[in-house]
């Protein structure tokens, strides 16, 4: 598993379901560079337990993050028509109509393992080509990625803890107010708070290379 912090995020062209119903064959989250910030989350599977009290939250505070001008984008490694079929199942059946952000469908598992959250047994044959001896799905990663495609937050998640979509919009507004203050952002540090001078300058190189 990488730690991808401070670095670009892997460039990736996949099919994706976006708007709840449009299946997009080379969808890419290039198309958001120095437009948007990025918060990409892996989850590990379609039809399962966890996995969608995860997209509902985060579509109920979908506004929020877009209000920010931050693009929400989820990932698995099931395929698009599954994804579209759960996408039209209602929530009161264990579905998850009415998310709005686009789903990738990471079907060749190559965008998982370049983001470093595959799970399962593999390994890359003499010809590099990627082989598992069973199951290999996602952990529970997520990425916020900044508008010059530097992923500057990650977490990652055994399948069974699922994520705090509070936490995930927090570090968005830490990231901004660094963005736009140049100062540093404490511990437990939340929109509205004071931040604190940078002595080191940290602050400074980063907005210096983004």
């Amino acid at each position: 598993m990488s730690v991808l912090v401070g670095k670009k995020a892997p460039s990736f062209k996949a099919a994706a379901v976006v708007n709840g119903i449009e299946i997009v064959k080379d969808f890419s989250l290039d198309q958001y560079l120095g437009k948007n910030h990025v918060l990409f989350f892996f989850y590990p599977k379609d039809f399962t337990f966890v996995c969608p009290s995860e997209l509902h939250a985060f579509q109920a505070r979908l506004s929020d993050f877009e209000a920010r001008g931050v693009k929400v984008v989820a990932c698995s490694t099931d395929t698009e028509e599954s994804h579209w079929g759960w996408l039209q199942m209602p929530k009161n059946h264990g579905g998850i109509e009415g998310v709005k952000y686009p789903i990738v469908a990471d079907t060749t598992k190559t965008i998982s393992e370049a983001f470093g959250v595959l799970a399962g047994e593999y390994e890359y044959d003499m010809e590099g080509k990627l082989t598992a001896s069973g199951p290999m799905t996602a952990y529970r990663g997520l990425f916020l990625i900044d508008k010059s495609g530097t992923v500057v937050h990650q977490i990652v998640n055994i399948n069974p803890l699922g994520r705090n979509v509070e936490e995930a919009l927090r570090m968005v507004d830490a990231l901004q107010f660094v963005e736009e203050n140049g100062e540093v952002c404490p511990a437990n540090w939340h929109k509205g708070d004071e931040g604190m001078k940078d002595t080191f300058k940290g602050v400074a190189e980063y907005l210096s290379k983004h």
